[in-house]
């Protein structure tokens, strides 16, 4: 027997089951992943205004070092879906002071790639700032989540409408 009449239609099998996976995995996630920026030297993402984008963050947040959520509290303990509103984040060596990573995001999560240590994570919206510790053990992804109260005046902090809609437009050109 010709042992190279078996291979083909076992390549061809093998080809065929993997477009289809591929294709039902591609249409699945129709969105495309957030970018990995850098600041002052560590890697960071962040993400999760969409639905799709969020269990995209919850799924890969534990191959990340910290994970940082943000939030507003609904008054009821749950937290209101999105973050419209532009936060600063500073991130310092808990026992030196020294900063170590200072961003803004307008997402509510943000995943960094920060070395084993003891930090101190400090985000501001709207002159409001929140502080949590942070431990990162190597190999043992930290969380830390931020729930601005519900009387907070997220009016004050979120830009009018048309000017989010400018910036959108802008940035996806």
């Amino acid at each position: 027997m010709n042992p190279s009449r078996l291979r083909r239609p076992l390549a061809a099998l093998v080809l065929s089951g993997t477009a289809a996976f591929l294709g039902a995995f591609g249409s699945a996630h129709a969105f495309s992943n957030p970018p990995i920026q850098v600041a002052q030297g560590i890697e960071y993402m962040c993400g999760g205004a969409a639905r799709d984008e969020a269990a995209f963050m919850e799924m890969v947040s534990p191959r990340w070092a910290a994970t940082i959520a943000l939030g507003v509290s609904d008054g009821k303990g749950a937290q209101q879906g999105g973050f419209p509103a532009q936060a600063a984040v500073e991130i310092r060596q808990r026992y030196t002071g020294q900063l170590v990573m200072d961003v803004q995001t307008r997402s509510p999560y943000m995943l960094a790639r920060l070395n084993p240590g003891a930090y101190d994570v400090n985000v501001t919206l709207g002159g409001l700032t929140l502080t949590q510790s942070l431990v990162v053990i190597a190999g043992v992804p930290a969380r830390a989540s931020f729930v601005w109260p519900s009387n907070f005046d997220m009016a004050s902090v979120t830009p009018p409408l048309a000017q989010t809609l400018a910036q959108s437009s802008a940035t996806a050109r």
